[in-house]
């Protein structure tokens, strides 16, 4: 069940495939380091986590856990309620929204994100 990790070892610890989900928690996570801006841990969370249905959905892998990550899987759950299947037909107002979500941008990711 274990193979080469120890109970409890951490999801960070744990090596999984590389996709959309790590890539971009890997940009986030030093572009905040280099401008000085700071994400909370549980956004950062459901940002790298929130494809891993296995585990906070499934119920599986939990003996990999440590207490953090049962503590940041609320994120994860709450931000996946938004991911899948709410996605609609109707165009937003792009112009509309932009103040709000460029004022979100500023604030966490200023300057030049390097991808």
């Amino acid at each position: 069940e274990l193979g080469m990790y120890k109970k409890n070892c951490g999801l960070d610890n744990v090596l999984m495939s590389w996709g959309h989900d790590e890539f971009l928690y890997q940009v986030i996570k030093n572009h905040t380091k280099k401008t000085g801006t700071s994400i909370p841990e549980g956004g950062l969370y459901a940002i790298r986590f929130h494809s891993f249905y296995p585990w906070h959905t499934g119920g599986d892998y939990d003996y990999l856990a440590n207490q953090n990550d049962k503590k940041m899987m609320e994120w994860v759950l709450r931000f996946n309620q938004y991911d899948l299947y709410t996605k609609s037909a109707t165009i937003p107002d792009i112009e509309a929204l932009k103040p709000y979500y460029q004022s979100l941008i500023d604030k966490y990711l200023p300057g030049n994100v390097a991808f």
